[in-house]
C-alpha cells in the first residue's frame, strides 16, 4: 500500500515568536494582528552586513527549542501547525455528527474517525496485509514476479515501476505515460554507496529496520537478519543504475520517448505489452525518463535469485503500509524515518497523522470544508491584485535587460504573459464518488482511496491535460510553478500569517508573500523552467547568445552557492539547488521593485523604527526563519533543490543593490559583495 499520507514542508518556516497583541476582529472571528515583524527575536548585536539571517532571527535562533515531534521549527512549521489545528476541528465536527452516506462530510469525518480507533486497528495487528504476503509467497519465477507488481498497482500495490499518466513535456496538451527511476527506500543512490560515518550509520539502520518488520510479520530472527542483508545488498545493485538528483534536473536528459516495441528490444525479460495491459494503459509510445535503470532491472530480475526478489517484494509491502498498522510497526518506521534519518525525537501527535492521511486522500473533500471557513473572496481578490502586480514588474525588468536579445525579450514577456493563475482553491472539485469510506475500516478505507487514485490517473490517457486540475490540495501550506502547464499556484494554506495578511503594510506583504510571487513566477525562467515555452512544451525558444549568456550568468550563482557551508562543513550543492536559488533572487528583486511602487515603497515613514526598504527586506528573512535538525539537515542537503533558509535570505539579499543601500552596508562587511560580482539573471 502506497499511502498518500503527509504534506510536505520542504522549504517552509514561519515566524513562530510574533505575538498577536491587536483587538481588532479580522477574518474569520480572529483578532486583528496589529505587530509583524518579530524585533525580540532579531539580534541587533550582529550587524546587517555580517550575516543579515542571524541579524534578523539570531535571538530566536538561540532561544527556539524544536518540539520533540518536528523535524524543524519556524515559520512554516508554525503555520502549517495551526492550520492543521484548523482542519482537525472541521473533521472532529464531521465525526461526531451524522451525515447522508456519500456526502463529503460522511467521507471526511468517517475517514478521519476511523483513523484514530486505535483499538480497530491494534486488535487487526497486520492481518489487512496477509492476503498481500500471501500472494508473494506463490509468485515461481520472475516473469511471475512482473505480471504480480504490475498488477498491484491498481489496488495501491504496485512495485519496481515509478510512473504516472501526465502531460508529454514536448506535446503539453497531450497525455502520456512516463516512466521513472524506481526500486530503492533510502532517500537516493548515494546512501548505498558513500562510506562516511553518518551514511554508515543509516545504512545499519536501515538493515535493522528491515529485520524488524520481517520479526514482526512472523519471520524467525535467523531469517529475518538474512532477508535484510540480501535486500540491502539488492537495492545497492538497483542504486547503480540510478540517475543522481542533479541528473534527474535536465529536463533535456529526463525525456526519452520509445515505441514500446523498441523499448521491448532494450529490456526483452519485461513483457512491456503484458505490463500496459495490468496497468490499464493503452498505448504504443511510452516516456521514460531514466532508461538506465529499466535495462538494469532487466537483468537483475534473471540474474539476483527470485527469492530474493520476493522478500525485497514482501518488505516493499509492509513498508508501504505501517502507518496504516498497528503501533508495533509504526514504532518501527519512526526508528528508522523519524529518528535515524530526521532526528525526530518523538512520533508525531496522531491526530495530526490522520489529518495529513485524510488530507493526502480525500483531500478535495476536506478542501471544500476547509476553504468555506477559512478563505474568503476578499483574500482571493487581494492575492490576485498581487499577483498582478508582481506580473507587471517582471514584464517590465525583462524588456529592460541588457543581456538579452529583443527577440528572445519578446518571447520571454509572452511566456509571463501566459501564466495560468490559480489562487485558494479549483474552480471545479474532484469527485470520489468512487471511494468507500466507512469508519471502521482505516485500511480498506486507504485502499479505497488509493484505487480511486489510480482510476483517475490512468483515465487520463488519450484525454487532453486538464489545465484545471490542482496538484495541491486547498490547506496546503505551499505554492508552486508547473512548467508543462506554465502555472502558479497559490494554495489558501499560504495565504496566511506571516506570508499574507490584510492588515500588514505593504512592506511586509510585498516582502513575504510578494517575495513567494516572484519565486514561484521565476521558475518559468529558471535553468529548467526557462526550457519550456509558453504553452508549456519542452521547446528551445532562446537565440544561442542569449542561452549562453543565461548559462553564464547562472553558473556564478552555483558558484555562489557552492561556497555556503553549514553543520561539519557540509556544502550547499549549488547545481543542485540552483533553480530555487535563482527564484529565490529573482522573486525578491522582483517583489522589491513592485513594493516601490506603493505609496509606503515611496515614502520613507519609519515603523518599529525601520525604514519601509528595511521592514521589506526584514519581512522577507523573517519568514524563512527555521531551525532544523542536523539529521534532516544532512538529508536535505543531498536531496533537497532548496538551499538551507540561511542561505535562502543571505544569497538573494547580498545580490541587491537596494539593500546596501537599506542598510548603509560597508565594504568592509563580512559579507559585503562586490557590486560586479553580484549575483543575478532576473
Amino acid at each position: 500500500m502506497k499511502t498518500k499520507l503527509s504534506l510536505s514542508l520542504a522549504g517552509l518556516a514561519l515566524l513562530a515568536a510574533c505575538q498577536n497583541k491587536g483587538t481588532d476582529q479580522g477574518a474569520a472571528g480572529k483578532k486583528a494582528r496589529t505587530e509583524f515583524l518579530d524585533t525580540a527575536g532579531m539580534d541587533t548585536a550582529i550587524k546587517p552586513g555580517d550575516n543579515f539571517f542571524l541579524y534578523a532571527n539570531g535571538a530566536w535562533m538561540k532561544k527556539t527549542q524544536i518540539p520533540k515531534t518536528e523535524t524543524g521549527w519556524g515559520s512554516f512549521y508554525t503555520l502549517y501547525n495551526d492550520n492543521i489545528k484548523s482542519l482537525e476541528q472541521i473533521l472532529i465536527n464531521a465525526s461526531k455528527e451524522e451525515h447522508p452516506k456519500g456526502s463529503l462530510e460522511q467521507k471526511v469525518g468517517d475517514f478521519y474517525a476511523s483513523g484514530m480507533d486505535t483499538l480497530a486497528i491494534e486488535k487487526l495487528g497486520y492481518n489487512p496485509l496477509k492476503p498481500l504476503l500471501a500472494k508473494i509467497d506463490a509468485i515461481k519465477d520472475y516473469k511471475e514476479l512482473i505480471g504480480f507488481v504490475a498488477d498491484g498497482y491498481k489496488d495501491g500495490n504496485g512495485d519496481l515501476f515509478g510512473f504516472y499518466v501526465g502531460p508529454d513535456d514536448k506535446i503539453s496538451s497531450k497525455n502520456a505515460v512516463n516512466f521513472s527511476q524506481s526500486g530503492i527506500t533510502l532517500p537516493e543512490r548515494s546512501y548505498y554507496f558513500n562510506d562516511d560515518a553518518q551514511t554508515k550509520k543509516i545504512r545499519e539502520a536501515f538493515v535493522k529496520y528491515i529485520n524488524r518488520l520481517f520479526v514482526l510479520t512472523g519471520n524467525t530472527k535467523e531469517n529475518a537478519a538474512k532477508y535484510a542483508d540480501q535486500i540491502l545488498k539488492l537495492e545497492k545493485e538497483i542504486a547503480n543504475s540510478h540517475s543522481t538528483p542533479v541528473e534527474l534536473r535536465d529536463p533535456q536528459k529526463n525525456y526519452n520517448k520509445f515505441f514500446v516495441a523498441d523499448f521491448q528490444k532494450l529490456t526483452p525479460e519485461i513483457d512491456w505489452k503484458s505490463v500496459l495491459s495490468k496497468l490499464k494503459l493503452n498505448t504504443d509510445t511510452i516516456l521514460v525518463g531514466q532508461p538506465k535503470y529499466y535495462q538494469a532491472l532487466n537483468t537483475l530480475l534473471k540474474t539476483q535469485p527470485i527469492d530474493i526478489w520476493k522478500q525485497k517484494l514482501k518488505f516493499d509491502a509492509i513498508n508501504g503500509a505501517t502507518k496504516a498498522l498497528s503501533k508495533d510497526f509504526r514504532d518501527a518506521r519512526f526508528e528508522f524515518y523519524g529518528k535515524t534519518l530526521s532526528g525526530q525525537q518523538a512520533p508525531t501527535e496522531r491526530w495530526k497523522a490522520i489529518v495529513n492521511s485524510t488530507d493526502g486522500n480525500i483531500g478535495e473533500l476536506l478542501g471544500q470544508l476547509y476553504v468555506k471557513e477559512h478563505f474568503t473572496p476578499e483574500a482571493k481578490k487581494r492575492m490576485l491584485e498581487l499577483v498582478d502586480n508582481l506580473q507587471k514588474v517582471y514584464k517590465s525588468r525583462i524588456e529592460k535587460l541588457d543581456w538579452m536579445s529583443p527577440v528572445t525579450k519578446q518571447k520571454a514577456v509572452d511566456k509571463l504573459q501566459a501564466f495560468i493563475k490559480k489562487i485558494g482553491y479549483p474552480d471545479k472539485w474532484k469527485k470520489y464518488d468512487d471511494v468507500e469510506i466507512s469508519r471502521t475500516t482505516y485500511f480498506a478505507n486507504l485502499e479505497s482511496a488509493e484505487k480511486h487514485a489510480y482510476k483517475e490517473m490512468v483515465e487520463k490517457l488519450g484525454k487532453p491535460v486538464d489545465k484545471t486540475e490542482w496538484g495541491m490540495t486547498p490547506p496546503t501550506v505551499n505554492a508552486y510553478y508547473n512548467p508543462s502547464i506554465n502555472e502558479i499556484v497559490f494554495p489558501a494554506g499560504i495565504l496566511q500569517f506571516p506570508f499574507f495578511d490584510f492588515g500588514a503594510d505593504d512592506a511586509i506583504n510585498y516582502g513575504a508573500i510578494g517575495a513567494v510571487i516572484g519565486h514561484e513566477m521565476t521558475h518559468g525562467f529558471d535553468d529548467q523552467g526557462r526550457q519550456y515555452d509558453k504553452e508549456g512544451n519542452l521547446k528551445d525558444w532562446w537565440t544561442a547568445a542569449d542561452a549562453t549568456k543565461f548559462k553564464d550568468k547562472a553558473k556564478k550563482v552555483v558558484d555562489l552557492y557552492n561556497k555556503f557551508t553549514l553543520l561539519d562543513n557540509q556544502h550547499v550543492n549549488g547545481e543542485l539547488t540552483l533553480g530555487e536559488n535563482l527564484a529565490d533572487i529573482g522573486g525578491l528583486a522582483i517583489a522589491y521593485q513592485a513594493f516601490k511602487l506603493t505609496p509606503q515603497g515611496k515614502g520613507d515613514q519609519k515603523i518599529d523604527g525601520f525604514t519601509p526598504d528595511q521592514r521589506f527586506f526584514l519581512s522577507f528573512a523573517q519568514v524563512w526563519r527555521i531551525k532544523t535538525r542536523d539529521e534532516s539537515m544532512r538529508v536535505r542537503l543531498k536531496t533537497d533543490p532548496h538551499s538551507p533558509e540561511m542561505f535562502r535570505v543571505n544569497g538573494p539579499v547580498y545580490s541587491m543593490d537596494a539593500f546596501y543601500k537599506a542598510f548603509n552596508i560597508p565594504a568592509t562587511a563580512k559579507m559585503y559583495v562586490a557590486p560586479a560580482n553580484r549575483v543575478g539573471v532576473w
